[in-house]
């Protein structure tokens, strides 16, 4: 993006000319332009700074387990603190949890809260609150219920008023990265919250104002009063940003629909567990066998679709865990398949498939998806495959996934932080569309999954190396979530999946 500056000359019969100057490198910019003031005209004042200031759509809820609009959900960490907090990595790091242990089989897990918190009133942070606040966000109304689909219940301790045990169906050896849940008082619109900042309503304004008792004081905010922009729609959001009038905003620039922001703005991209990935059929006489999906496989250029499709909003993955995960093997992304068009070609020929035609489904209503599928069929095609792409609604690409009338797919699924792999390649998986089934695939998703922070990188590789092997789907990338900031106003940031706010005591804001 490129910044415009026109000077204007008023002189006869001269021409009005133009330049432009390049944003510094690795930055992102939008579409607006600067005009500087005509000095014919004397001096100009300069406009009155702008504070730092997010959007918020007050007909909404702000409760962290039950709000729906992203806006608002953004605020929640400056209002509310979870159990635990998810770093770069995907690794929980402890908040409102002191300490913790598990039962030998991984079921029971108890947690012990910090003592001197307290919740904006001065109510005390309980283990009775906590359980209350997890159960809200487990109903059939929160926000996480899939996410905590495997808890069978949540209580209090009857002996210990800041201990809370949670209670598991299946055994699961990193329960905490699945606790950056924020933790409220209440059930209702504006429920009260342990953190940094109290929400203010005066005379219709809305801001932010710093706590006087927050319990992590020792952590300088790097800006005071926040005051809240309203809004009421998402091209009111757009317009406020692009008018400076809003001074953050987090998004999904590759998401179905997504709206275009303009003027200067700065891009600041994040990890998330948004997985984009190339399926087959393994039930279908096609792609029933591992060496034709391995070599299929060699059609996926990553690093284009990444760059090309996604304007590097994503980051190639040759295994289904971030590359900045903990549970990344190097080794293991090393041995697997990797873009081969001339290898690709000499595959097909020995396995004579030149002659077979193959289905590809996509969702036509994410423009990136179609777009990758599209680029994929194209190089299945240059090795001399027969490929129809078939782009359909959501309804229609999920009727046929059910039904199994596909060869391949292009699939996205958003996976939990702990890396579950089992809903996607379990055989009885809700998204295991192509049916893949191996003898050892359940028992080491299951070691996998059970298998505690330490030893999950080992019980990982083990998973992996049947991956490589058997290829039931291709790996692509992991989409980023995006900050767009004023440009010039903010530095420092480091945003997280969930908390574009994370170690905030760092920022600079101009």
């Amino acid at each position: 993006m490129k910044r415009y500056i026109l000077p204007l000359f008023l002189s006869l019969l001269l021409a009005l000319s133009a330049c432009g100057e390049s944003l510094p490198s690795g930055q992102s910019g939008g579409a607006g332009s600067s005009f500087p003031p005509d000095s014919s005209q004397g001096a100009v004042q300069s406009p009155e700074p702008v504070p730092f200031t997010l959007a918020v759509y007050s007909e909404f809820s702000l409760h962290p387990a039950l709000a729906a609009n992203r806006a608002n959900l953004t605020l929640s960490p400056l209002l509310y603190e979870p159990l635990f907090a998810l770093d770069e990595a995907f690794q929980a790091q402890p908040v409102l949890c002191q300490s913790y242990h598990v039962s030998p089989d991984k079921l029971v897990w108890t947690f012990t809260l910090r003592s001197e918190v307290t919740f904006s009133d001065g109510t005390p942070l309980t283990g009775q609150v906590v359980a209350s606040a997890l159960d809200l966000a487990r109903s059939a109304k929160g926000r996480y219920r899939e996410r905590l689909a495997d808890v069978t219940s949540i209580a209090a301790s009857e002996d210990t008023p800041n201990q809370v045990s949670i209670t598991l169906r299946r055994p699961n050896g990193t329960l905490p990265v699945l606790l950056d849940i924020p933790i409220a008082l209440g059930e209702g619109d504006r429920p009260l919250g342990t953190g940094p900042y109290i929400l203010s309503e005066l005379e219709g304004l809305m801001s932010l104002v710093p706590r006087t008792s927050w319990w992590q004081e020792d952590k300088p905010l790097p800006v005071q009063t926040i005051p809240l922009h309203t809004v009421t729609k998402s091209d009111e959001l757009i317009y406020a940003f692009d008018a400076g009038n809003v001074s953050l905003v987090d998004v999904d620039l590759m998401a179905t629909n997504a709206m275009g922001y303009g003027g200067n703005y700065q891009t600041w991209d994040y990890a998330t567990t948004d997985f984009l990935y190339l399926g087959f059929n393994t039930q279908s006489v096609l792609c029933r066998a591992p060496q034709v999906r391995q070599a299929l496989a060699l059609a996926v250029d990553r690093e284009a679709i990444v760059s090309a499709v996604y304007a590097n909003h994503a980051v190639p993955t040759w295994l289904p865990v971030h590359p900045g995960s903990a549970l990344h093997s190097q080794s293991a992304a090393d041995s697997a398949p990797s873009y081969d068009l001339e290898g690709l070609a000499a595959q097909l020929e020995e396995l004579r498939l030149a002659e077979k035609p193959f289905t590809l489904l996509v969702n036509n209503e994410n423009t990136a998806k179609a777009s990758a599928a599209q680029r994929i069929a194209y190089q299945l095609e240059a090795a001399g495959l027969t490929v129809e792409l078939r782009q359909l609604s959501f309804e229609d690409y999920t009727a046929a996934l059910a039904a199994g009338d596909f060869d391949l797919y292009l699939g996205e699924t958003v996976f939990t932080a702990d890396f579950d792999l089992a809903p996607l390649l379990g055989s009885a998986g809700r998204l295991n569309y192509g049916g893949w089934w191996t003898e050892e695939a359940d028992g080491l998703l299951y070691a996998m999954h059970t298998a505690s922070s330490e030893d999950k990188p080992a019980a990982a590789e083990q998973l992996f190396a049947l991956l490589n092997e058997q290829v039931p789907i291709v790996p692509i990338a992991f989409k980023n979530g995006s900050v767009l900031t004023q440009w010039g106003r903010l530095s420092g940031l480091t945003p997280v999946r969930g908390n574009v706010f994370y170690q905030m005591e760092h920022w600079t804001i101009q």
